[in-house]
């Protein structure tokens, strides 16, 4: 099956003055429709990097090369309006904080409506149908009241857990999510993680998900990619990382979270 997803010998250096500091360098994947690649490691690693330098979401202080494929087009390649166009709807990405994703001046109805708006033929009661069903699938409390909020009176894993079924509803081909779980309490982690295996399975969505944390990539991954200092450290079946990681790295983190995950697989399990 060809990838839905194919990035090749991709850079990232930032500028700094005069000095210039290597952040990725010369990572390669591919991710194949319905399955999902798991891109592990610690902060400064540089995973998120990698993913916002594919998505274009780097700033003029980043240098990017290599290329990454989808459906024929290099998005390294792409400028800014044809990538506008790509996010959203075909790309989703859920980013780590997700107070960058909401304008403080708006509600969230309105926020949540302009995006259905744009990427999907709704009426303006099937928005807020499809608004309310977004939040309760969440796990959300009393959302019609949610929904006539603004950002700032809200947590912070509540605009995670609005972002990722927003994110979901789209049902786009590829979805990005960096570290998606980090603001969220254990209990509803669990409900987001199996939502997340739902969507994978029913819509056939080809994911990247992004973390630090191998309890949280163990009930997801079909690949997973071991990133440490920019370099790839180790790759393959979740399997193969936890019983024949290559390198020091990744055996050091196998050897720290083996316990915590067989607990937190057998939680999901039950649930």
């Amino acid at each position: 099956m060809a990838p839905v997803l194919e990035v090749k010998d991709l850079y990232v250096d930032f500028h700094y003055k005069k000095r210039v500091q290597p952040i990725v360098k010369g990572v390669s994947f591919q991710v194949e429709k319905g399955k999902c690649l798991g891109i592990l490691g610690e902060s400064g690693s540089g995973k998120s990097m990698t993913a916002k330098a594919v998505m274009g979401l780097l700033d003029k202080s980043f240098s990017v090369k290599g290329q990454a494929l989808y459906q024929g087009q290099d998005l390294i390649a792409c400028d800014s309006e044809a990538l506008r166009k790509i996010r959203g709807k075909e790309i989703c990405m859920i980013l780590q904080n997700p107070m960058t994703c909401f304008d403080p001046l708006y509600r969230i109805d309105s926020q949540m409506g302009e995006t259905f708006a744009e990427h999907a033929r709704l009426t303006k009661e099937e928005i807020h149908l499809k608004s309310i069903q977004v939040l309760e699938l969440m796990q959300i409390h009393n959302p019609e009241e949610v929904l006539k909020k603004y950002p700032h009176q809200l947590s912070g894993g509540m605009l995670q857990r609005i972002m990722i079924g927003l994110a979901m509803a789209l049902e786009p081909d590829i979805l990005i999510a960096d570290e998606p779980t980090t603001a969220i309490d254990a209990i509803t982690q669990f409900e987001v993680m199996k939502e997340f295996i739902r969507i994978k399975q029913e819509t056939k969505t080809a994911m990247i998900f992004i973390t630090h944390d191998l309890s949280v990539i163990s009930q997801i991954s079909d690949q997973v990619l071991v990133m440490n200092q920019g370099l790839v450290a180790d790759r393959g079946t979740f399997g193969e990382i936890m019983d024949h990681a290559k390198d020091p790295y990744t055996v050091l983190l196998v050897e720290k979270k083996k316990a915590v995950i067989g607990k937190y697989r057998a939680a999901l399990e039950r649930g």
